[in-house]
């Protein structure tokens, strides 16, 4: 069974998860959205990548800074 979401859902969720990925992730990994439209595209798909691309930037990061933490003594 195929469940089809409309749009503006779909759009809502994508906020939500923008929203969340400004909150709590580093400055920097996730463009504006003006920036997406230029960098990725206007369409939710593209949104989409863009915060896939922020979130892995993310795990990217706190991965370096776990490696180039000194050991606890």
């Amino acid at each position: 069974m195929v469940m089809k979401i409309e749009a503006d859902e779909c759009r809502a969720a994508l906020t939500l998860i923008r929203r969340t990925i400004e909150d709590h992730c580093p400055p920097g990994v996730l463009p504006s959205e003006e920036a997406v439209n230029g960098l990725y595209g206007a369409g939710l798909m593209d949104e989409a990548e863009a915060l896939a691309a922020a979130i892995v930037a993310t795990i990217d990061q706190m991965q370096l800074r776990v490696m180039m933490k000194p050991p606890s003594p």
